[in-house]
């Protein structure tokens, strides 16, 4: 694991570490960018990585200011987050174009969070909808209050997406769970749900083997085996 570059995009996150396992992008055949939760680190998420088995991809991992991508719930309104929500999407999406910059495809790139982290990757993959590789939200949810939530977009058809949080998440709703399931869904999105009974706020071996199973034809011809 390295400290590649910092982030670029606008404060309160501009300047801070991005950090790189896996294979470089030069080499990779596909990448996922990995947000961390609130209070977590670059690090944190990225050692997740090892779990996957796929040492042939680039894992990037941004680092958040202060560990917080934005101060206050995911589902209150948006105007209430900001200018820490603007700026945290705009590292997503400047990392994602220097990733498709260096000659990965978007439908070889994945996004993919944890609890806070998971609320901006799939808000991510709403605001600039495309045919990505995967959106992996790993308890989490479309972010901003009912009625500013994502209502959708065909350009995302296609796209993986996978979804797991407890049934009883102290923060993260079932129903803005299923809510955002169904945004995806109606958009054209394959979208792979998983509610949990009696977890926790965390991450399960279940969540782990479908990633790594989404992440083992990323990047390959379809029909090709390892």
């Amino acid at each position: 694991m390295m400290a590649i570059e910092k982030t670029r995009g606008d404060a309160p996150h501009a300047g801070q570490r991005v950090w790189q396992g896996g294979a470089s992008l030069d080499k990779a055949r596909g990448a996922v960018v990995m947000l961390h939760g609130r209070g977590a680190s670059a690090d944190d998420i990225l050692s997740l990585s090892d779990y996957f088995g796929q040492s042939d991809i680039a894992y990037l991992a941004p680092q958040a200011a202060g560990h917080v991508w934005y101060p206050q719930r995911f589902m209150e309104p948006t105007e209430r987050n900001q200018p820490w929500l603007s700026g945290a999407l705009g590292v997503v999406r400047n990392l994602v174009d220097d990733v498709v910059a260096s000659g990965i495809a978007p439908e070889n790139v994945v996004l993919l969070g944890f609890s806070q982290g998971a609320c901006l990757a799939l808000e991510s993959a709403a605001r600039r909808p495309r045919r990505y590789g995967g959106v992996v939200g790993l308890s989490g949810g479309l972010i901003g209050a009912d009625s500013e939530m994502w209502a959708g977009s065909p350009e995302i058809a296609g796209t993986p997406v996978i979804l797991g949080c407890s049934e009883l998440d102290a923060h993260i709703p079932l129903a803005r769970v299923e809510a955002t399931a169904e945004r995806f869904e109606t958009s054209g999105a394959h979208v792979t749900k998983r509610i949990y009974r009696g977890s926790g706020h965390g991450v399960n071996d279940d969540e782990v083997a479908l990633i790594r199973t989404l992440l083992s034809g990323l990047g390959k011809p379809a029909g090709a085996k390892d």
